[in-house]
């Protein structure tokens, strides 16, 4: 079924490379906006000489000029004889539109530390965040008051807004170096309107929501998402998200979901997620597509094609994943979900009742065995000092220090950081991974968000996904595994994700477009992040180019803050 995988992969050549003479003949790729044949004498802001370019459409190498006007692209072509402020020299090296990250979770790390090291020093030159139902937006005050303290807390930064588009202004204020898109989060929406209880919502509750949900995609935001297996999102019926998914659709907008499940029943999750996009008639995003626990790892095949037969018969679905075989989450997860309504308070109250002990641990062992022990569950983060200790180290090992037993350790942690303990799950087999990401109808995300090595981003152990993500796509899948040819790697990681979110003249380096560019060595570009040393900066990205400004020169950055946050307007 999947024919065209399989030679793509048996044919893989990094060096697919055109001469100037014959990319001139070659009529059929002047109607993407190449200007070919003539030389151009003007004068340009940046000339990108002697690279092999990768427009983005899957396409091979084309090795000519890139000639930048303010922040368009202004000609593509042999520019030997034309004059510019910059020249940059891609010798070798291969120049690509800008990435874009589909699936993050940045947001109020931009305000903390605009410049977005772990992201644009990737690559990465636009942000789509508001995944998995979170947003820091829209807000009540009860919410807006917890987020405020935390953030006062964590960083020393004050909330400014309620709303996406208050909470754009704030992004925009600060400026940043790469541009931003968001989703508005289901779960805030619910929190919001319903509460954060496991309850239905009333009819009046329902078309608050849709009110809400209109008037945020109607100052810029993408769409819809979803996080069904965290609460309150969980608490959502299929209806009620076809019922909001309709709204999207009213504004061209997209779904994007952390599905209901991703092990024992994942089939049936991307049925309710395919099922929301043909009743609502709305654009889909299976969010890091992946069937977690070695039970279901011989679901992944089916998996494929219950996708691949959805987009056949016309439904708009494509998937997203990150190359790694872990998760990250938050240790929460191994509560049962009854235990994780209403607030902080309510839920750490739960934790402390000695009645609820014995259903909770029972709940957290079940979750400890289907992973495969708890030597696969590591903590990747806590907030107080006292708990920093734990870094780094499994459940077990935690539980073998302290001489308490995983669930009894677990809850503990959990009152003691407040529910804030990130956590790192090893749960997906890599031969899958290898599958998932050379599927046709995948693009890639990190699920990550934008850190650095210093600062207060700086501290934890997080998912290496958030450093690594996109050179290790390039690096160990294109390059050393051959899983798919490298003009099909940037494509997945641009012009298929522009296409899907709507992004006007971005994702393909094209006359007229803006200048989001991405300048690596093929031969080199590889991660560098580990799990147990996630703070460091891949190998291999030369230059990065944002809104036409040099923001990543010869891998430092130059302190340009030219990102846009660009708002969706169906």
């Amino acid at each position: 079924m999947f024919g065209d995988i399989s030679n793509k992969t048996e044919g893989a050549k990094m060096e697919s490379t055109i001469t100037r003479r014959n990319f001139i003949k070659t009529s059929a790729l002047t109607g993407l906006g190449f200007i070919v044949g003539c030389t151009v004498k003007n004068r340009f802001d940046i000339i990108i000489r002697n690279g092999n370019i990768l427009n983005g459409l899957g396409t091979p190498a084309a090795r000519l000029d890139i000639g930048i006007k303010s922040d368009k692209i202004a000609s593509i072509d042999d520019l030997s004889s034309s004059s510019a402020d910059i020249f940059v020299d891609a010798k070798d090296l291969i120049v690509a539109p800008g990435f874009i990250d589909i699936h993050t979770h940045t947001d109020t790390e931009l305000l903390v530390n605009p410049k977005a090291e772990s992201k644009i020093r990737q690559g990465i030159t636009t942000e789509v965040s508001g995944n998995c139902g979170y947003s820091p937006f829209p807000l009540n005050r009860e919410d807006r008051k917890e987020l405020n303290e935390k953030l006062v807390e964590q960083y020393g930064i004050e909330i400014t807004w309620n709303n996406i588009d208050g909470f754009f202004k704030a992004i925009e204020s600060s400026k940043t170096s790469i541009n931003y898109m968001s989703f508005s989060g289901h779960g805030n929406l619910r929190a919001y309107v319903v509460g954060k209880n496991d309850v239905t919502p009333t009819k009046d509750q329902m078309d608050e929501m849709k009110r809400i949900l209109a008037q945020s995609m109607e100052f810029g935001s993408l769409g819809l998402s979803t996080g069904l297996e965290y609460a309150p999102g969980s608490y959502a019926k299929t209806e009620e998200l076809i019922e909001l998914c309709k709204v999207v659709s009213q504004h061209n907008g997209i779904y994007a979901t952390h599905m209901r499940n991703e092990d024992d029943t994942v089939e049936e999750a991307i049925e309710e997620a395919l099922r929301i996009c043909a009743e609502a008639n709305v654009s889909l995003q299976i969010s890091h597509l992946k069937a977690c626990n070695q039970a279901n790892w011989h679901k992944v095949d089916h998996m494929l094609e219950m996708i691949h037969n959805a987009a056949d018969k016309g439904l708009p679905v494509l998937a997203d994943r990150y190359p790694y075989s872990a998760w990250g989450t938050g240790l929460t997860s191994f509560l049962p979900l009854w235990t994780r309504q209403g607030g902080t308070e309510e839920i750490l109250a739960r934790l402390k009742e000695k009645k609820y002990e014995a259903e909770i641990s029972k709940y957290s062992e079940e979750r400890g065995k289907r992973i495969g022990g708890w030597n696969r569950v590591v903590i990747s983060l806590c907030y107080s000092k006292k708990n920093k200790k734990w870094e780094g180290k499994s459940i077990q090992s935690c539980s073998e220090i302290t001489g308490k037993e995983p669930c009894i350790f677990i809850r503990e942690l959990l009152i003691e950081e407040r529910n804030r303990v990130g956590v790192i799950g090893f749960a997906m087999d890599e031969d899958n991974l290898k599958k998932v990401l050379a599927f046709p109808l995948i693009t890639i995300g990190s699920d990550g968000s934008a850190v650095a090595p210093y600062g207060k981003l700086g501290e934890g152990k997080p998912h290496p996904r958030y450093y690594g993500t996109f050179p290790r796509i390039l690096g160990k899948y294109c390059r050393e595994e051959r899983i798919f040819d490298l003009p099909t790697a940037i494509e997945k990681m641009t012009s298929m994700s522009a296409k899907k979110l709507g992004i006007n003249k971005r994702g393909i380096l094209k006359k007229g477009y803006f200048a989001d560019i991405t300048i690596f060595n093929p031969k080199t570009i590889i991660d560098n992040a580990t799990y147990t040393n996630p703070h460091q900066y891949p190998t291999g990205i030369k230059y990065v180019i944002v809104n036409g400004k040099l923001t990543i020169k010869k891998g430092k950055h130059t302190g340009e803050l030219k990102g846009e946050v660009l708002r969706h307007y169906g």
